[in-house]
């Protein structure tokens, strides 16, 4: 497993300093300020990989790409990598050699979005070594659990209901007729619309029947009395003659005068 791993790259700073850092007397941390900032001891490229589960800060030579030192790191935070108390962009390192030899030196950034950067490559790598071991660890809790067996055991049978459709022996199930002539309708589709029948149009005997007046002729010198006198034409031609009706209380007269014992009434007075 360990030879199929492959080194990968998490962050690349061109400028990076290198300097030697007197031995901790106390466990408050380190100081930057009791450093020789202004004389660095070393400047070079400072490279952080990965390659599996340990990540590695690599100095090298920003010309050749030579290594000076590297510093592999298992956990973080932690006594490979730690923070000074005084300042975010000095980190104190521990190097080793491949003869098992370390030593402990402080590394800066003059640039405080570099520091920031290195410091998020080393804490997204050590997120991700976390979710792995996690992720093992259930598989192989899973591996352990007893696996459930969810086939069929011989001679088990399930019994599968579709709907309510109910069949005969040795025949399928047979459409419901309706209606007397035998023939089953179908009903219109939902939400579609019937058409109403056209109207017949009318006969020749009811537009026969029907009269229509005549239309009324108007002029500009007649004006409405005109035309009532016009509607009331036809009711004068009925009129009875003129000498019927001369006199108007005649038959009321005639009537009286067959009353006997009756008082003579004056001329002007009609006796009812």
């Amino acid at each position: 497993a360990a030879e199929l791993e492959y080194e990968s790259v998490l962050c690349v700073k061109p400028d990076v300093n290198v300097y030697r850092i007197p031995p901790r007397t106390s466990n408050r941390g380190y100081r930057a300020s009791d450093w020789k900032l202004d004389h660095p001891d070393w400047t070079g490229r400072l490279r952080v990989t990965s390659k599996g589960k340990t990540a590695y800060v690599k100095l090298e030579d920003k010309v050749s790409g030579e290594l000076f030192a590297q510093a592999p790191i298992d956990q973080y935070p932690g006594i490979a990598v730690e923070t000074v108390t005084d300042s975010s962009r000095y980190f104190v390192i521990r190097i080793q050699d491949g003869t098992g030899r370390s030593a402990f030196i402080g590394i800066g950034f003059t640039d405080r979005g570099d520091a920031f950067d290195f410091n998020v490559s080393l804490q997204d790598h050590f997120k991700w070594v976390k979710q792995e071991t996690e992720i093992s660890k259930e598989s192989q809790e899973a591996d352990t659990r007893p696996k459930l067996d969810l086939g069929f055991k011989e001679g088990q049978t399930i019994k599968l209901n579709i709907g309510n459709m109910t069949t005969k022996k040795g025949g399928a199930a047979k459409a419901r007729v309706s209606g007397s002539g035998g023939l089953s309708l179908l009903p219109p589709p939902p939400g579609g619309k019937i058409a109403v029948p056209p109207i017949p149009p009318p006969s020749s005997t009811a537009i026969a029947n029907h009269v229509t007046p005549p239309p009324v002729l108007k002029s500009s010198n007649v004006g409405s009395a005109g035309i009532l006198l016009d509607l009331d034409a036809p009711a004068s031609a009925s009129k009875a003659p003129a000498s019927a009706t001369t006199d108007l209380w005649g038959d009321f007269s005639t009537a009286s005068s067959a009353v006997p014992n009756q008082a003579p009434q004056q001329s002007n007075w009609v006796q009812f």
